[in-house]
């Protein structure tokens, strides 16, 4: 009989996770590792990636809760099993904070719990001091130095991004708070923050300058998610699983999750790092879906990429430097570093020549929930009305090899594009109807790729189906025949004729004041 395998959805506690027999991806030595290492330690990584699992690993691990940690790597490398008090303070419950006098009522609240441990002082009426009394009292009580474990640090302030005085006076509090790390240095045995935007020196962290950023330090690179050997090692019996549920091979099984949850790169060098939280949601739920946007697109980026006019149609392939994406909010003159940092993009390739990267939207998950929570901001259409209105009868089409069924469902769904109120203002606002049709197209996501460079240009669609490559052409305010040759004369159709499709060139005549779809023309198939 074959034994119920527990998935750990929702379950953040490594203590709670350990007793009730979950499964776990033991990063334990790699934990160790950086405890080791330096005393100061900083990692970010995107929501829902692990990082509040690995806060209390490491409050069991300071606590000396060896009994935990039973047939896990760390019982070859740790000898001593030292306690140490610690201090865990999870800031994502600062989050909803809307002054500074609740941000800093929140932190007292927060640590309350350790001032009935510790004792607090009457005096102590401001975080930072409350915690800095807890620190030395706790090092006189028990005359170990402490552990220091913060996490979600930035959730406080994520919100608050596009209100520059309110960002002002939070910091101000958060930096009160945080100065009292670096100046009982000599009393904390190892701190640990997390986040999911990079610290700066210029702001909350300004004297805090002894901190070890592991953010994209190869070492680290899978201290959080599921690496690709974890998978197909640990999570074998679990592929297994899902692959009898969706009648297909176990391989099969690991190329669709690899295409759904895959692809997270943290470093120049770094293994591929799967989603966790959605990959055992996946394996939970018996079934491959869009997990990690179940709570939609945070509201902080879509303010930020309206406010830098982010160019959506360039994020399949953008070449930067790491100074260009690596960097903290204050200092964004885009919205690439907030976009890399929460995860909708990810490093893909790494030229240690020029020291520059390509980052790309990690997997079809996070493209299909991305588009889906930028179409309602840029154009203000309902996701699923155009996923259910359009794209989806258009791929059953194509599916078909049934052009002119295509092509007259393009023209009913843009024929009949209900009224919404300020949806022309919209157009007008990002000034790029391209922007409107890389969003639509999108929505058909394992199968359509929007906008992509070629050595002549762009392509303005291609849809990849099992044994045939379409290539459209979409001409503003021109003729069929003018975007047919503007296929041929830029060799769009180039890269895709040696991959084994048929590949079918169309040429579509597009009006761009109001989204009509015109005349169009297909080239006859190309057998290779």
């Amino acid at each position: 009989m074959n034994t119920v395998r527990k998935y750990p959805v929702g379950i953040q506690t490594f203590e709670r996770l350990r007793k009730e027999n979950y499964i776990y991806i033991d990063k334990t030595d790699l934990i160790w590792k950086m405890t080791k290492e330096s005393p100061f330690v900083f990692l970010s990584r995107p929501r829902r990636f692990g990082k509040s699992l690995l806060t209390t690993t490491l409050d069991s691990y300071f606590k000396g809760q060896k009994e935990l940690f039973e047939g896990l790597k760390i019982m070859d490398l740790e000898t001593e099993w030292e306690q140490y008090p610690v201090i865990h303070v999870d800031l994502s419950e600062a989050k909803i904070c809307q002054s500074v006098e609740e941000l800093r009522d929140t932190l007292l609240f927060l640590l309350k719990p350790l001032t009935k441990v510790f004792g607090k002082e009457e005096d102590e009426v401001l975080p930072g001091k409350l915690l800095k009394g807890i620190i030395h009292r706790a090092y006189e009580k028990t005359g170990k130095q402490v552990a220091v474990v913060i996490d979600e640090y930035d959730a406080p302030l994520l919100d608050k991004l596009h209100l520059s005085e309110l960002l002002d006076g939070f910091r101000n509090v958060m930096q009160e708070f945080f100065i009292q790390l670096k100046a009982n240095e000599a009393l904390i045995r190892f701190c640990f923050i997390t986040g999911i935007t990079k610290f700066s020196q210029l702001s909350i962290f300004s004297t805090l300058n002894n901190l070890t950023n592991i953010s994209m330090d190869a070492k680290y690179a899978a201290i959080c998610g599921i690496t690709e050997e974890e998978l197909a090692t640990d999570m074998a019996p679990d592929i297994a699983m899902l692959a009898e549920v969706y009648e297909c091979t176990p391989e099969e099984m690991h190329d669709k999750l690899k295409k759904q949850y895959d692809g997270y790169r943290f470093s120049e060098v770094s293994p591929d790092i799967y989603n966790p939280f959605s990959l055992l949601k996946c394996f939970n739920q018996r079934k491959i879906a869009n997990y990690w946007f179940e709570s939609g697109t945070p509201t902080f980026l879509i303010r930020q990429m309206q406010h830098f006019r982010t160019d959506i149609t360039t994020m399949e392939r953008i070449e930067a430097s790491a100074t260009a994406f690596d960097r903290p909010p204050e200092a964004m003159n885009t919205a690439l570093p907030l976009l890399y940092q929460t995860g909708y993009l990810t490093i893909k390739e790494y030229d240690r020549e020029s020291n520059s990267y390509i980052l790309s939207i990690p997997n079809n998950e996070v493209r299909t929930g991305f588009i889906d929570g930028l179409i309602p901001s840029y154009i203000g259409l309902d996701g699923s009305y155009v996923q259910d209105g359009f794209a989806l009868k258009f791929w059953r089409a194509l599916k078909k090899n049934d052009i002119d069924l295509a092509m007259q469902e393009m023209k009913n769904y843009f024929a009949g594009l209900p009224y919404v109120e300020g949806f022309q203002k919209k157009l007008a606002e990002v000034k790029n109807y391209e922007w409107s049709l890389y969003l639509i197209f999108s929505m058909l996501n394992v199968y359509v790729r929007t906008q992509v460079k070629c050595a002549g240009g762009r392509t303005d669609v291609v849809v990849l189906m099992p044994d045939t490559t379409y290539v459209f052409e979409l001409k503003a305010n021109g003729t069929a025949q003018e975007a047919l040759d503007q296929i041929n004369s830029k060799n769009y159709a180039l890269p895709y004729e040696t991959e084994g499709r048929k590949v079918v060139k169309i040429g579509v005549a597009f009006e761009r004041e109001t989204m009509k779809v015109g005349d169009y023309l297909v080239e006859p198939e190309i057998r290779n």
